[in-house]
């Protein structure tokens, strides 16, 4: 369950995020907040529980937290605050009720969008956006399959969609309601139609690689100005990888991209369909390396790496290059480099569709298409730095996205690029015990 903790008495939201529901959703958490003894905290910007796979950005949000959990809650506290608590998330109840119709819920990846969209799509539709994020899509799969997410837009990725719109878990998109449809690129549709017959469920949101993130200093002092850093050796090669332990070294806890790479360096099917192909060469590969990383984590990386925490990561690209930019703004003189392996990597696609509960079907329409101009998609991918497959959008991408070869791969590079097919649950269950096994084992 979610987890309040002590909060400052002021909580503060994004700007522009203001009202009775604002007013109620800060009153209610600071007393809330007192009553209890917990480990949650604000950031001032989100407002988050333990979990890092949630995070509430707007007032309406957290009402509606408070008011799902508050028997829980109060339970811990004593019955005068309690009483003061069950009045106030009454008030939070009804307040977070009535504009229930007037919203979209988004379940998306960490660090992945450009809130000033959602600023501009709350102003042109009147609708509020809530706005949570994950970053496994194992943990969405998971939401997903259980039912009832009251989520109306998630965001898989294609091969895990492919076997939810199997699974009948997504609903058809009404194409009339997404115009904006048009401005897609041929070429990835029809390759996304593998998965996605017809395009019927889903839109592409943003597209990526998953390869190599470097402090390009640590790198040099360790193994040397002339070393390239753009092989699969550097994180798969024990007496590679064991020289960068002590400036710390982080990979991805995303088991089916992990296995993906190392059956790839293998020279392995990376799409395998057999089980044992993940009990042999590749875990033993998995295992070997293990000793000499940090910790598995699918965003905590990006701040690591731009603060120094880390050195290496096996990651994806537009975060590690957010990681330079974070540097940057830091002023640490710390620089970043991204590189996909000259051996090939994955190319993974991650979409948006709607559940077949969305309670708002009609407000995730409006959603999509409006994400879906342009203009909105080159904010996007300028800002976290991940490419898209909107065609028009190219005419609004700042130049040095545009011509990163990390970001926008040439010819050359795309043709070593895989794409994960729709995965089989006995890989997946193979795959999951054997991702236990080696991050627990030190």
């Amino acid at each position: 369950m979610p987890h309040i903790g002590r909060l400052e008495k002021n909580i503060y939201f994004s700007q522009g995020y203001s009202g009775h529901g604002v007013a109620l959703a800060s009153l209610a958490g600071t007393i809330i907040a007192e009553a209890i003894d917990g480990e949650g905290y604000q950031d001032g910007y989100f407002w988050k529980s333990q979990n890092t796979d949630l995070s509430w950005r707007h007032s309406s949000e957290m009402a509606r937290f408070l008011s799902r959990d508050a028997l829980l809650l109060i339970k811990r506290s004593t019955m005068k605050k309690a009483s003061v608590c069950s009045s106030l998330l009454c008030m939070l109840f009804f307040s977070a009720t009535f504009s229930s119709a007037n919203e979209v819920r988004v379940y998306n990846w960490s660090d992945y969008i450009d809130y000033s969209v959602i600023d501009d799509f709350e102003t042109s539709t009147g609708v509020n956006v809530i706005y949570d994020v994950f970053d496994s899509n194992e943990v969405l799969e998971g939401k997903l399959l259980a039912g009832n997410t009251g989520y109306d837009i998630v965001g898989p990725s294609i091969e895990y969609l492919g076997r939810q719109v199997m699974a009948g878990v997504h609903q058809k998109l009404n194409k009339d309601s997404i115009p904006n449809l048009r401005y897609l690129e041929p070429g990835m549709m029809e390759l996304l139609g593998t998965m996605d017959p017809g395009n019927n469920y889903s839109i592409p949101y943003l597209w990526g690689t998953t390869g190599i993130g470097y402090n390009k200093d640590q790198a040099k002092k360790i193994m040397g100005e002339s070393f390239r850093m753009d092989s699969f050796d550097i994180i798969f090669k024990p007496e590679i990888i064991k020289q960068f332990k002590e400036c710390g070294v982080a990979f991805l806890d995303a088991p089916s991209e992990v296995f993906k790479a190392a059956l790839y360096y293998l020279g392995l099917d990376p799409n395998t369909k057999n089980p044992r192909d993940y009990q042999g060469e590749a875990y033993e590969l998995l295992l070997n390396v293990r000793p000499y990383i940090k910790y598995f984590h699918s965003s905590k990386y990006i701040n690591d790496l731009a603060s120094g925490e880390i050195c290496l990561v096996f990651g994806w690209s537009g975060d590690i290059l957010q990681a330079g930019d974070r540097a940057k703004e830091s002023g640490n003189n710390i620089e970043i480099g991204y590189q996909i392996p000259v051996e090939g990597a994955q190319m993974w696609v991650d979409m948006m569709a709607i559940p077949k509960d969305a309670p708002n079907p009609k407000n995730a329409h409006l959603f999509l298409n409006f994400i879906l101009q342009p203009e909105m998609m080159a904010r996007i991918s300028n800002k976290v730095k991940f490419a898209n497959a909107n065609e028009k959008s190219k005419g609004f991408i700042v130049k040095e996205i545009l011509d990163n070869p990390t970001i926008y791969p040439n010819e050359e590079t795309m043709k070593k690029l895989f794409i994960a097919e729709i995965a089989n649950p006995r890989v997946d269950r193979m795959m999951t015990r054997q991702w236990i096994n080696i991050k627990t084992d030190r």
